[in-house]
């Protein structure tokens, strides 16, 4: 019998499917692990090679977990709204469910041909009404809560209402809007519906308020800051502009303390770690007021750095700010308003990243250093973001990078404040320190110069001790037709949420899929698209990472019409034990689902804080790129070794019809018809290509289709080749030319079985010590790697373990059984069709792990240097326990030393224990 790959793969793929092999029980007597892979957006491409390489390691540790007695929860679905599919939709008219519904079927293919072993029973698209009802039902649940900072949790927003009836909102500790004024509770009983409305909005966890957004006007929509790229969409290039505009929030920000520390309870990559505690940006300072001379206003910044105050020469604040018209001059108006409409059409990432560019405007107007009393002036810079602290700063230029540029850009003086330092001259030297021109903070540390500055501060009324956050509420909008609806509707310019009953709100069909003409989201176009036909529904949709940020509680239960998770489910499952994904998504998805979580954790819906126990980032396999060198002006082609005898232009060329880097040349001149009359100059009579890593790319034709590797080696061979490339977390070079390697590995194991006439030849004969030493080895390597994630290590430990047992031509059934098993994981296919002809009814997936024996890896014997004044004249094996002086008396007499002793008795022999013996004469 033949290794026929392609049957076998077939084949289990197809048993595994009819048979539920991998369905997963949510009550279990075994230990549960739940293993889960960051779901994809199901483009129209379809995978690349580099796409399964974390799912191919979570499907390894999940049929090891099976194996070792776990039940498993492995499961598998799309996130399925977003931006590409409206897009394809408004270019040609296809309502986007058509075109993911198609792109869904094309990755499930894909997927199933690669062996997976996911629970299919459970998969979920985040755009069936099914799947986004319980999306909208969180939502409601952020819609009715506050945040009690007392607490340190969520509640209902009802038990905010009633503490406003009894008492107003004076004693209520409560993360709110920064406009929220005092009011006592007979003032509440006499407010109107509307007004109780709007004063409630300002502390729900989900609500709306005027934000400066990304606003991109080709796409009709709000984009995220990791959208937008030097004021220009990522996708499509579009031109952005900030705006105000009433958007839906989510009050991330209450939680930021505790999504700070709860960092410190989870496994995760500390480079995620760092990623997060830097977006939430913790600092701790303190808050002054600058009064504006000439007028009754006051400016306050956050200073983590209240001792540097002496050093401030003038204040900068973002060209957002919505106090820019009061405060600018008639003198700089013109100036001003010309600087604020080209810095707001920058995102604030950019702003962020731009280190060197140095930009801003004189208001014309001053305010007063509170410390001194004197006058500074006041600037508008596009590195002070509004949505940070104040969004106003104090600017030292002698403590501070920017402020030290922007200072010297535009001629404002640098005060010295460092001990010692007269001037700075270059931005490298600044350091942070404590005044010496002051009077006020000498010879104290810096410490001890915060503390005296704060006291001082307070004690005379213009500023407080603050801890502030970098991190910002985060937007819950987008006008655009593809995405959750929200469940609101607007009564008297006030939201209000449906009915749950009335859930899921159906997205509506719609003619065109873009912004009404006047200027309207795309749900606009709904006709007769009204709340019990009287009162307008919420026009925006959720954004991308809505349904994304819980799907892993859906997985848990995915088939509850009562509930997004059943309690006992989620009782059960609890969190995910492994989770592997992109680092990409550490200040995005990583973040939002945290949020959720300790969001649904405080209202009791789910008992644990944290969602994901473990994390792993997969690293990129990048692309191999292929080239070919054509002579400049003509359509001749060079072969590498012969291109710089000509003047040549590199050109990529499609690495699918390049084999071990030889072009097949006439596959090349059917490939493109510019290349249909192409010569080649050959060497050797091949045309030998030029290669270089980069990533993969439609554009460098160096995108590889896992299909087509199946179709030619097989899934087995795609999954152990992309574990052997290097650890799961590196990047690494994907390179066809080093596959056959893997190939050839898995007809050497299936020779192990069948002899060359195809009969099986798997004997029960006992097994000999290096038999077992050999396999058990290997089950110990292979069972350590897999629980420390270093799969390519354990590929490696297979290929000597076959090529040991090969040469020790060993068939014997109790040593290729535990092969087989430890091997299941990487290469599924093959092991269970040999598993089968074995005479196994079972799935290999429900046999146990084997346990490795000690005893089996104890050295029986050592190979001793036999070393005659001092030079090794030959090797002897002796066993582990033989006595030095029988291990002597071999040695005097083995037939090579006496040669070498020349018929003379030694002066001495030394036996070094399980390595030397030494012969002096």
């Amino acid at each position: 019998m033949e290794y026929n790959f392609r049957e076998i793969e077939k084949s289990w793929q197809k048993f595994w499917e009819e048979n539920q092999t991998f369905k997963a029980e949510n009550q279990s007597g075994k230990p549960k692990y739940y293993a889960l892979d960051m779901f994809p957006y199901p483009s129209g491409a379809g995978l690349h090679v580099g796409h399964p390489l974390g799912y191919i390691a979570s499907d390894i540790v999940s049929r090891y977990k099976r194996l070792k007695g776990f039940n498993v929860l492995h499961p598998m679905g799309f996130d399925a709204f977003g931006l590409p599919a409206e897009q394809y939709a408004i270019q040609t008219g296809q309502h986007p469910a058509v075109t993911t519904e198609k792109n869904i079927d094309t990755y499930k293919k894909q997927l199933r041909q690669i062996g997976f072993s996911f629970d299919w029973s459970r998969e979920i698209r985040t755009c069936t009404p099914d799947y986004y009802r319980w999306t909208q039902w969180i939502f409601m649940r952020l819609f009715e809560a506050w945040y009690d900072k007392n607490a340190t949790k969520a509640r209902q927003i009802s038990e905010l209402v009633s503490i406003f009836e009894k008492e107003g909102n004076t004693t209520v500790n409560a993360e709110h809007d920064e406009d929220v004024t005092a009011f006592s509770a007979s003032e509440w009983a006499n407010f109107s519906e509307k007004e109780q409305q709007s004063i409630l909005l300002k502390y729900r966890l989900a609500f709306l308020s005027e934000t400066t957004v990304n606003w991109c006007a080709a796409l009709g929509t709000v984009l995220a800051n990791d959208e937008v790229k030097d004021g220009y969409s990522e996708r499509g290039g579009h031109p952005v502009e900030r705006k105000l505009m009433k958007q839906w929030s989510l009050r991330i920000t209450a939680y930021a303390e505790r999504l700070l520390q709860g960092l410190d309870t989870i496994d995760w990559p500390e480079p995620v770690k760092e990623m997060q505690r830097n977006w939430i940006g913790k600092s701790i300072g303190a808050e002054l007021n600058f009064k504006v001379e000439g007028q009754d206003l006051s400016l306050t910044v956050f200073t983590t750095r209240i001792d540097t105050i002496f050093g401030v020469t003038y204040l900068s604040i973002a060209p957002e700010h919505e106090l820019i018209g009061q405060l600018t001059t008639p003198q700089q108006a013109e100036a001003v308003a010309a600087y604020v409409e080209k810095a707001k059409n920058r995102s604030e990432r950019d702003r962020m990243a731009d280190v060197k560019t140095v930009s801003g405007v004189f208001t014309g107007s001053y305010v007063i250093n509170p410390f001194t009393g004197e006058q500074v002036p006041l600037w508008i810079a596009d590195y002070v973001l509004a949505g940070y602290g104040t969004g106003v700063v104090m600017a030292v230029p002698s403590s501070d990078d920017r402020d030290f540029r922007f200072a010297q850009h535009f001629g404002l003086p640098i005060i010295p404040v460092i001990e010692g330092t007269e001037a700075l001259e270059i931005p490298t030297e600044i350091k942070y320190g404590r005044m010496i021109n002051s009077g006020f903070l000498n010879g104290l540390d810096t410490a001890e110069a915060i503390e005296k500055a704060l006291n001082h501060a307070e004690a005379g009324g213009f500023g407080q001790r603050k801890v502030n956050y970098r991190m910002r509420d985060a937007i819950f909008g987008r006008q655009r037709y593809w995405g959750e609806p929200v469940p609101v509707y607007f009564k008297d310019e006030m939201p209000y949420l449906i009915q749950e009953s009335e859930l899921p709100l159906i997205l509506p069909e719609i003619d065109e899929y873009k912004p009404t003409e006047t200027g309207e989201p795309p749900l606009g176009r709904a006709e007769g698209w009204k709340y019990q036909n009287q009162y307008e529904y919420e026009l925006s949709t959720m954004p991308g990472w809505a349904g994304s940020s819980w799907y892993f509680y859906r997985y848990m239960d995915a088939n509850n019409a009562e509930r997004f998770v059943g309690e006992k489910a989620e009782q059960y499952w609890q969190a995910v034990d492994l989770y592997i994904g992109g680092s990409e998504h550490a200040t995005g998805h990583l973040l939002y689902a945290r949020f959720w979580a300790k969001f649904l954790f405080d209202l009791g819906l789910v008992s644990k804080e944290e969602p994901f126990q473990k994390l792993i980032n997969q690293g990129m396999i990048q692309g191999r790129s292929n080239f070919v060198y054509r002579i400049k002006n003509t359509n001749t082609f060079v072969s590498l070794g012969l291109k710089n005898d000509y003047d040549v232009t590199p050109l990529h060329v499609d690495v699918n019809i390049v084999k071990n880097d030889v072009l097949d040349v006439e596959r090349f001149k059917n490939w493109l018809p510019d290349y249909a009359t192409a010569e080649f100059v050959l060497e050797d009579g091949k045309y030998v290509c030029g290669w270089e890593v980069e990533k993969m790319s439609k554009s460098k034709y160096n995108v590889v289709n896992p299909d087509d590797i199946i179709a030619e080696y097989g899934a087995d061979t795609l999954r152990m080749y992309e574990m052997f490339l290097g650890p799961l977390e590196q990047f690494k070079p994907w390179n066809t030319n080093g596959i056959e390697g893997v190939h050839k590995f898995l007809k050497r194991l299936w020779r192990l079985f069948y002899n060359d006439q195809g009969v099986l030849q798997v004997t029960d004969a006992a097994a000999t010590p290096a038999e077992l030493k050999t396999i058990h080895k290997t089950i110990k390597k292979v069972e350590e790697d897999i629980e420390r994630f270093s799969f390519n290590t354990s590929v490696s430990q297979f290929m000597v373990c076959v090529n040991e047992l090969t040469t020790l031509k060993c068939y014997k059934r109790a040593i290729l059984e535990d092969l087989l098993v430890i091997l299941a994981p990487y290469a599924p296919h093959i092991t269970e069709q040999l598993w089968s002809a074995l005479g196994h009814t079972e799935s290999i997936s429900a046999v146990p792990f084997p346990a490795w024996n000690e005893a089996h890896l104890v050295e029986n014997s050592f190979e001793y240097a036999i070393s005659i004044n001092g030079k090794v004249r030959a090797k002897i094996s002796f066993e582990a326990n033989k006595p030095a002086s029988e291990i002597e008396a071999e040695v005097l007499a083995n037939e090579a030393v006496q040669k070498w002793l020349e018929g003379k008795a030694p002066k001495k022999v030394i036996v070094v224990p399980q390595k030397l013996v030494n012969v002096v004469m």
